[in-house]
């Protein structure tokens, strides 16, 4: 048995190994052995605490492991083909050339059977995205790993629980509470020596597009949204102000910009009327009467003019 664990183990680091090379195929990865331990750590923990938690429940819940597997190879099977359907992509066809469209959705199903399969224990170091050409997904997204880690612990802590709950006397040698600390525990170390490999040992770890610690704030954040229940705010009405006056229309802006400034009988003549004068009194033809006439009677019009205009401005 710890032949074939070691072996599952050895397989997944080997795993994550080659999605890094994949991932990063455009550069040149240095792995270094510190990277190999923490990885086999990580691994190590976390497989063998998934296995162990499924056997106790399926010693003494035998009905109940197959609708919790199912439930669990459902979800990741869908997964991949659900954002595939949101992501509105066309069916890929580059798969193989010799294949149809029939034969292009029975390797797309092996696909995700496999990465459904592997999903179950641990988390699959290649990401399937069915919209890439690839079908990789060469994005490290945090939010989704922080997600998987933290349903997986609390799946894994139920689980205990009821075995802890409907135990049978063939446990009775073993101390419960002990072992059902110490895989929580194992299961924490294998997320810690995670955290360790990506944060300190990840060969390519300045090449990230997004951080490790934003995805965990949104995990997080997410978790508490979720966990709350806050009371339906009050749609209120805005409150407005009546002023005592009506507000003036544009049209009476308008209006009052045409009127004279000065409302006065006896206000200033503009050029217009001034013109007027002139014209009526100086524009007589010259058949109505003699050229010295004319200078004279223009002369006395100009006088009586500029009387007039004095008097207006001075009542």
């Amino acid at each position: 048995m710890v032949i074939s664990m070691l072996s599952i183990v050895y397989g997944a680091l080997r795993c994550n190994i080659l999605a890094i090379k994949i991932k990063y195929e455009d550069y040149e990865v240095d792995i270094r052995p510190m990277a190999y331990f923490t990885v086999f750590m990580w691994r190590c923990f976390e497989i063998a605490t998934r296995v162990t938690v499924l056997v106790l429940f399926s010693s003494v819940l035998k009905l109940w492991v197959l609708p919790v597997v199912s439930l669990n190879f459902l979800a990741f099977f869908l997964y991949p083909w659900a954002l595939f359907w949101r992501s509105h992509s066309p069916f890929p066809e580059n798969i193989e050339k010799t294949l149809n469209r029939l034969g292009t959705t029975v390797v797309l199903c092996l696909l995700t059977f496999l990465y459904a399969g592997i999903n179950m224990f641990c988390w699959s170091a290649v990401q399937l995205k069915l919209s890439d050409p690839d079908l990789i997904n060469k994005s490290q997204n945090w939010f989704c790993m922080a997600v998987y880690y933290t349903l997986r612990f609390v799946e894994n802590a139920g689980l205990l629980l009821l075995w802890y709950l409907h135990k049978t006397d063939v446990y009775s040698y073993v101390c419960a509470p002990i072992l059902l600390l110490q895989l929580l525990l194992a299961y924490g170390l294998g997320i810690f020596f995670m955290l360790g490999f990506y944060l300190f040992c990840h060969p390519c770890r300045r090449l990230f597009s997004s951080s490790m610690s934003r995805g965990l704030w949104d995990c997080s954040t997410l978790l508490c949204l979720s966990s709350s229940n806050p009371s339906p705010q009050k749609n209120r009405p805005p409150v407005e102000r009546l002023n005592d006056a009506e507000p003036k229309s544009p049209d009476d802006d308008n209006d009052a910009s045409r009127e004279p400034s000065v409302r006065s009988p006896y206000g200033t003549p503009n050029d217009t009327t001034v013109e007027m004068l002139d014209d009526s009194v100086c524009d007589i033809p010259s058949d109505a009467a003699p050229s010295r006439g004319v200078e004279t009677y223009g002369a006395m019009g100009h006088t009586v003019v500029i009387a007039t205009l004095q008097g207006l401005q001075n009542p």
